[in-house]
């Protein structure tokens, strides 16, 4: 069986994301027929690559042309003077042209990827744009649910304007996908379909998108036999009683999914998957906290998750 490659970006240079990484490699060690290639900056801590060293053979080069040359049970270490932002734009790109199986990211912020020069908000506009996909959707799978977000980082003003048939059709496809994933239990419970407005419309008294888009949108997970309910009542459908009634929770709007989401999961589980892309990419599902870089007490488990979903989605 011949090695999975798995790319790991560790985001903005002041942030916490090599801390994580380093932490989630030695914490999980070597896995079989699994190779990482690890994206860093030059002039890193040498405390943390010391953690990795006490695990990991590590060779370090200074491009991802050199590190696909390497084979054999090496940690591949990338040393590089790029932006973060490229980090992920080279990687990517080796995963569309099947030179690496999958890509684990740690958080990156906008300014940085504003700074190297992309019109790109965020992680998931570069690989939509990359990979010319019309409709992804980010995915968070968790310890007690899973969301998926149907619009992703659009202002509120907005958020009525961009959702329609299409938008919320699409994303329930992508929510199906990411249910087909999920272990043999929780593929079985229908997705969960939030309404847009409070009590979900209370049939048209608090706003008509409810009636609008979800009859045809019933119709349509019927006709596509993906199990589906909804519109539920946005402020109740996360009670934990509901928790495993659901294989995915599908959100309309950002806020309305990641709220209780990392309420929930805060950075003791948690893993965000791209949906809609032609390859693997998972990520930690919170930002840089650059507030505590440095001082030793960012929480590896969401990048441990990343990992993890990253070599297990690239096997299927």
């Amino acid at each position: 069986m011949s090695k999975i490659k798995v790319a790991l970006t560790t985001g903005d240079v002041d942030g916490i994301g090599f801390e994580v990484t380093a932490k989630a490699l030695n914490r999980l060690g070597p896995q079989k027929d699994v190779q990482f290639l690890l994206w860093r900056a030059e002039g890193t801590s040498q405390k943390y690559l010391r953690l990795i060293d006490k695990k990991w053979e590590r060779i370090t080069v200074d491009s991802l042309d050199e590190a696909l040359k390497i084979s054999g049970p090496y940690l591949i270490d990338i040393a590089s003077d790029l932006s973060p932002a490229h980090w992920v734009e080279v990687s990517a790109k080796a995963c569309l042209n099947k030179k690496i199986d999958a890509l684990a990211t740690a958080p990156l912020s906008k300014t940085t990827i504003q700074e190297a020069g992309f019109s790109d908000l965020g992680h998931t506009d570069i690989l939509k744009r990359l990979s010319k996909s019309k409709y992804v959707n980010m995915g968070f799978v968790g310890r007690e649910f899973n969301v998926v977000l149907a619009t992703a980082h659009v202002p509120v003003a907005n958020i009525t304007k961009s959702l329609n048939f299409t938008v919320l059709a699409q994303a329930l496809k992508n929510a199906d996908s990411l249910r087909r994933k999920l272990p043999a239990a929780q593929q079985k419970r229908p997705i969960a379909v939030l309404g847009l407005n409070p009590h979900a419309g209370e049939k048209g008294l608090i706003g008509h998108e409810e009636q609008q888009l979800f009859p045809q949108l019933l119709s349509f997970a019927k006709e596509n036999k993906i199990p589906m309910e909804g519109p539920l009542v946005p402020d109740a459908a996360f009670f934990p009683e509901n928790w495993k009634k659901y294989s995915v929770y599908l959100a309309l709007y950002h806020d309305q999914g990641l709220i209780p989401f990392k309420m929930i999961h805060g950075q003791d589980s948690g893993v965000h998957i791209s949906l809609g892309i032609p390859f693997v990419r998972t990520s930690v599902d919170h930002g840089t906290a650059k507030d505590i870089f440095g001082k030793d007490k960012a929480n590896p488990n969401s990048m441990i998750d990343a990992i993890r979903w990253a070599v297990k989605l690239a096997r299927l």
